[in-house]
């Protein structure tokens, strides 16, 4: 079969390495971890960082590296963007000018520091790290450090995964553990918490109208949508991402209704508002402008803007480059031959590579590619009884 394995190998890399191009003027989808500023709304996408008009049109790429930033945060004034990226090979913070220039390095220890947002004096860049915490359950916590360069600060929070402090700096809004599956949808479990806001001068502890961390209740699997489990004020929600959009209003994303939807929560009046009803797809990402103004999200591969009091609309992106795996290319994919089948007669065997289906003759012949699709993924290929289909 050697022979036959190379000529499989000689044809996958000549028929697969074609990607389908991305026709020019239209919407881009798949942008993730949206950002917003009073002017710009910035986003991870294709694994960079790149920015457009808050009323979209065609983005300008920010970063041109090869493996992964995220989480980009505008600071207070716009003007920079700070960013997780691996430049060096480990997820450090980087902050780069909002209209471009040359990344620097904020951070360098070997934990994963995971930019949150800013401080409101806009000085220091907020970031979530298990530095301080023994593998391999390291829980992270927040940290500060200057953008001018200088040593890194813990925030006095022992335990803290995800969140913002409020635009004057009396309070912090945070979401203290992760999930062990943060995809996982509807999750009921002791992993759920509500969202915390703690006064940064007194330490006093406010949460969000979702029960307490000593009442959470385990839902049964495959609880009805209708069941208490799914209701606004149950104490079994997932709740993530919280965003200040004024000193006493945050926002959410909640899935206490069945699907993870922005919610909304005033400090003061307690009240509770659901500001998002999607039915279909999750809300992934959330942020708020500086200013209170507009909050961003994710949600089914758009970035979604919500003016303050308005409703919520997608905002036609595209993002256009030079991505070389969107380029034909050779590539050898002999080792990813995978669910191989003889046929009834022993002649041929059908195999799964790269998402193609391909027959190899057991001794002479030729390599045969029957679906050809590189738009597609075809699997699990089964010969009918006679041999003569797949």
């Amino acid at each position: 079969m050697s022979r036959s394995s190379h000529t499989l190998q000689r044809l996958i890399v000549t028929t697969l390495g074609v990607a389908p191009l991305a026709v020019g003027g239209a919407q881009t989808r798949m942008l993730r971890s949206p950002t917003v500023s009073r002017t710009q709304i910035a986003f991870a996408y294709a694994n960079n960082i790149w920015t457009v008009d808050r009323s979209g049109g065609l983005a300008r790429r920010l970063t041109s590296f090869q493996g992964t930033t995220e989480n980009p945060k505008f600071s207070p004034d716009g003007k920079l963007i700070a960013f997780s990226a691996q430049y060096a090979g480990n997820v450090d913070v980087y902050v780069v000018p909002a209209e471009g220039g040359e990344p620097k390095r904020l951070t360098w220890h070997p934990g994963a520091d995971v930019v949150q947002g800013w401080t409101p004096d806009g000085k220091s860049v907020v970031f979530a790290s298990p530095r301080a915490t023994a593998a391999p359950t390291a829980a992270p916590r927040f940290w500060t450090v200057p953008i001018e360069g200088g040593v890194e600060q813990p925030m006095a929070l022992p335990r803290a995964y995800q969140g913002k402090i409020s635009p004057d700096g009396r309070h912090i809004a945070y979401r203290m553990n992760n999930s062990w599956d943060e995809e996982r949808r509807n999750y009921r479990g002791g992993q759920n918490r509500p969202i915390w806001i703690v006064d940064l001068k007194s330490y006093d502890l406010e949460t969000t109208p979702n029960g307490t961390a000593t009442d959470l209740v385990v839902a049964q699997a495959g609880a009805p949508r209708g069941s208490a489990h799914f209701a606004p004020n149950n104490p079994e929600s997932k709740n993530m991402d919280p965003v200040w959009v004024g000193n006493d209003v945050v926002d959410f994303i909640s899935d206490r209704d069945g699907v993870a939807n922005v919610w909304n929560y005033d400090s003061k009046t307690k009240k509770l508002t659901q500001l998002t009803s999607f039915s279909d797809f999750d809300v992934k990402a959330l942020d708020a402008a500086s200013d209170g103004s507009a909050i961003v999200f994710e949600q089914a591969g758009n970035i979604h803007l919500m003016e303050k009091g308005g409703k919520d609309h997608v905002v036609n992106i595209t993002a256009t480059g030079d991505f070389p795996w969107m380029m034909p290319q050779w590539k050898d994919v002999t080792a990813n031959m995978t669910n191989m089948t003889l046929s009834p007669t022993g002649k041929r065997i059908a195999v799964e590579a790269r998402g193609e289906i391909f027959t190899i003759p057991a001794e002479r012949g030729d390599i045969r590619n029957l679906t050809n699709s590189s738009a597609s993924a075809e699997r699990e290929p089964a010969w009918s009884p006679d041999g003569k289909s797949l």
